[in-house]
């Protein structure tokens, strides 16, 4: 297992990206040493707050970022010997999977890769696994419509896990770039939401039967975009609203409840599925799986299995290839052009 300094993205107090040099950390029990390859920045949850910090700067030194990548183990903690040195992983978890040069990533998160798989797109597993998470709290069946909206990576992940269960899916956004990468990705109908009616859209799309199910994949104010989506869902002829909507962005709503909304469910998917922050689970530890069959590991494994099989992908969104010294312009992109960047692939 090697010493010395590894290079890591950290971000400071005042919202700046900056690249460091810290000492490469040892493998405790339960975990794997890697070598990064690629590393997938999520432009929402860790560029999201940026623009907010930086009109109210603090003085925080840089700190260490990232939660998805890929790379090959090379060093093991006690029990985690059925891992060896060579294994090919793909690596998820908030102050584990980081945009670094090596890191330490609990047993259960570094899950081994098929061999069709690419380092770059095994590196987006986090935001493939939270996006099938998503999908799985929607609960799709064959045929059904469904809305997602807002196509940064979980949402354009959601639109393909959606068409993989057999669904139509309509894709709303307002940045053409991303509507022509979901449209790339096998979507059934994009809409630009600043230049269409996205309520008249969905009523041709589902050839008046009215949405079963929408997926709001973005951070921030999103009442209007779910008073948008209530208006698309199907209606009974006693003109309540019928369907689920799922939220898995960060975004906040304020709606009247009950006679307000309906009989439609609204529902929050977090994170990857269980397991994730379980330390004991995430440090080897499992669930019965006669009673949780869907855990993040085994999210984590279908998500590798899709993208080996060619169903799931990644290629498409990666806009930009880039080493890990130009992360901080990289992520300027994301910050203040996202209309010409989406998925930022870091190659150390």
């Amino acid at each position: 297992m090697p010493n010395g300094l590894r290079k890591v993205a950290a971000r400071d107090g005042a919202g700046r990206i900056v690249v460091i040099e810290e000492p490469i950390p040892q493998p405790g029990p339960g975990q794997v040493q890697v070598e990064v390859r690629a590393s997938f920045v999520s432009p929402g949850t860790e560029l999201g707050g940026v623009t907010r910090i930086r009109d109210n700067p603090g003085t925080a030194p840089p700190r260490p970022f990232g939660y998805s990548n890929s790379g090959v183990v090379i060093g093991q903690g006690e029990g985690c010997e059925d891992i060896p040195a060579g294994t090919r992983v793909a690596c998820m978890g908030g102050g584990y999977a980081l945009h670094a040069t090596h890191a330490c990533v609990p047993r259960n998160m570094a899950v081994p890769m098929p061999d069709a798989v690419h380092f770059e797109d095994a590196s987006a597993i986090h935001l493939v696994a939270t996006a099938l998470n998503a999908v799985r709290r929607a609960e799709l069946t064959l045929g059904e419509f469904v809305a997602v909206v807002g196509l940064g990576p979980v949402g354009q992940f959601s639109c393909q896990w959606a068409r993989l269960a057999g669904c139509h899916t309509l894709a709303l956004d307002r940045l053409p770039m991303r509507l022509s990468v979901a449209e790339k990705t096998g979507v059934s109908r994009s809409v630009n939401v600043s230049e269409e009616d996205p309520v008249a859209a969905s009523g041709e799309f589902t050839r008046g039967y009215g949405l079963d199910a929408g997926i709001m994949a973005f951070g921030g104010d999103g009442t209007e975009a779910f008073k948008t989506l209530v208006a698309m869902m199907k209606r009974a002829p006693d003109t309540h609203q019928m369907g689920r909507i799922t939220i898995v962005g960060g975004a906040k709503i304020e709606h009247v409840f009950a006679s307000g909304l309906g009989n439609l469910d609204v529902r929050s998917a977090a994170r990857t599925g269980p397991g994730y922050h379980d330390e004991a689970w995430e440090h080897g530890r499992e669930y019965p799986p006669v009673f949780m069959q869907w855990t993040t590991g085994r999210n984590l494994e279908e998500c590798l299995e899709f993208m080996a099989s060619g169903g799931m992908l990644v290629e498409p969104l990666i806009t930009h290839r880039v080493g890990l010294s130009d992360a901080p312009e990289a992520c300027e992109d994301l910050i203040q052009r996202p209309n010409d960047a989406l998925g930022v692939v870091l190659l150390p």
